[in-house]
């Protein structure tokens, strides 16, 4: 019998989490399925969760929740032989998009039961794991803002980006990918596995997290009234051809400037612990996913 256990982010809501739990066990029945279901209780309780999954021999973890807290639960299993399966309920959900995993959570559960795996490359920008992206620029201080704000969703994040555009320059940096070198001013300097933020903004629209490759997206200093440009092609998924961003591609990424003070890895603020420098590296086929 397949052992299935559902991490639920609490941030789901009491009364939504009742109605999941009963969706859930409608759609893996106990004839079939030995279903486990857990709530993230602290900072840092998916990956011990997981980890504890994996020694008790769990065929597939179930990360319910946003982006940041299936990173959270994804450290626990890479390398193993249990996989991650995904019930997208954040904002953005990036990595569910990137691997056209359903939105619906009927739909979700039914790939779940399927069970049909498939090998994820991971990344890392120093030791924080990233599945979808990471950066140092403007979208890093939006997210290091956005953890202080109690207006969640694409306007609170919208709201944040209108207001501290104008005081963000754009840190020139110097940069290394697979020992080429570069010098660079940047508004954004964004290095993606999958091929999108979420919400349909691909930055790499052709990234993919089976390639055993890194995107490096670099977006140079613009007016505010380039934004729209920026989002419309971002959303159109052909960015990467236009005047607004440069691309690159690697393995391993180095990047340096006295100004770097901020990085995100998958929309959430993580602390710089190497001062005005991050290495991106990825590392392929790491981690086992559930998938279409």
């Amino acid at each position: 019998m397949r052992k299935i256990l559902f991490i639920i982010n609490r941030k789901a809501g009491t009364d939504r989490q009742k109605r999941l739990e009963g969706v859930i066990r409608r759609y893996l029945t106990p004839k079939a399925f030995q279903v486990e279901i857990k709530h993230l209780e602290y900072l840092g309780h998916g990956a011990d969760l997981s980890r504890e999954a994996v020694t008790n021999g769990v065929d597939t973890v179930v990360a319910v929740g946003g982006d940041g807290s299936i990173n959270e639960i994804a450290q626990g299993l890479i390398g193993t032989d249990t996989a991650l399966a995904v019930i997208p309920l954040g904002s953005g959900n990036g990595l569910a998009r990137a691997l056209k995993i359903p939105l619906k959570v009927p739909l979700a559960l039914e790939l779940i039961a399927n069970g049909k795996r498939k090998s994820i490359d991971i990344g890392y920008a120093n030791e924080h794991l990233f599945l979808s992206n990471a950066g140092v620029g403007f979208d890093a201080l939006i997210a290091d803002q956005f953890r202080h704000t109690k207006k969640r969703g694409l306007w609170g994040y919208a709201k944040l980006v209108i207001s501290s555009f104008n005081k963000y320059k754009g840190p020139s940096y110097k940069i290394d990918i697979d020992g080429q070198q570069l010098e660079q001013r940047a508004f954004m300097f964004t290095v993606a596995n999958g091929n999108q933020f979420g919400y349909e903004f691909k930055l790499a629209p052709n990234a993919s997290v089976f390639d055993g490759t890194l995107d490096v997206c670099v977006v140079p200093p613009m007016p505010f009234f380039g934004l729209v440009p920026l989002g419309f092609f971002s959303l159109m998924g052909n960015v990467d051809k236009t005047s607004y961003m440069n691309h690159y591609m690697g393995k391993q990424i180095l990047v340096k400037s006295p100004e770097l003070a901020h990085l995100q890895v998958d929309g959430d603020a993580v602390p710089l612990t190497s001062q005005g420098q991050v290495l991106f590296r990825v590392e392929p086929a790491s981690l086992q996913v559930i998938v279409a």
